[in-house]
């Protein structure tokens, strides 16, 4: 099948469920991101999608906010589900934290909650999934050697879902395809071509040329 983007976002947000399923179906313990990446987009209704489709898929989705208080927006917007929403104060002071029965979907955590979730990946047995976060944005203050921490820990995580619009075109993964990356024409989106790793700067440059 020839390779082409979600016309939508519905359509994005179906396929990246599908991919968690089919990594976390894949892996025992999975590690895993999922990224939108568009401006202004909020992450609390896609957070309950991807709850949801987990849920019909009987894969025990738990939900966590790094803060307390957007943790108490979502227990209030999603009621039927606060029982399943958490924050990370509260989590890891759950017996909840010492098995691995559930999936834990991490809503958009930032760079500065980079230790809470380094944590969180040591504590917690079962599965994650980062989604939205933006971990690796920034290094102030931060060393060389604590920066090369990050980024190798980050590196241990596999990239489920990835979906950026370019300046002329865009990239997404989905697993388990590999990186595409699009140019934008005049009729459309076209398909230019394919990367088992994500394509640096440099790559997509020289394929998009601004």
């Amino acid at each position: 099948m020839k390779p082409s983007l979600p016309p939508d976002l519905i359509s994005a947000q179906e396929m990246a469920a599908n991919s968690v399923v089919s990594y976390l179906k894949s892996q025992i313990n999975s590690r895993q991101t999922v990224n939108f990446k568009f401006e202004g987009l909020k992450d609390m209704p896609i957070a309950k999608k991807l709850f949801d489709y987990l849920n019909e898929n009987k894969l025990k989705p738990l939900l966590l906010w790094l803060d307390a208080g957007t943790t108490a927006l979502a227990k209030n917007n999603f009621s039927s589900i606060s029982s399943s929403i958490y924050s990370y104060k509260e989590f890891i002071s759950t017996d909840i934290i010492s098995n691995s029965d559930n999936n834990l979907i991490v809503v958009s955590p930032g760079a500065y909650d980079y230790k809470e979730i380094e944590k969180l990946s040591e504590l917690y047995l079962g599965s994650i999934i980062i989604l939205n976060g933006k971990l690796e944005d920034s290094s102030v203050g931060i060393g060389s050697v604590a920066r090369m921490r990050r980024k190798t820990f980050l590196n241990t995580w596999l990239t489920s879902f990835w979906l950026q619009p370019l300046n002329s075109g865009a990239l997404i993964r989905a697993y388990p395809d590999d990186w595409q990356l699009f140019r934008l024409d005049n009729d459309g989106y076209r398909f230019l071509e394919s990367f088992k790793q994500k394509p640096t700067n440099e790559q997509i440059f020289e394929l998009l040329p601004d």
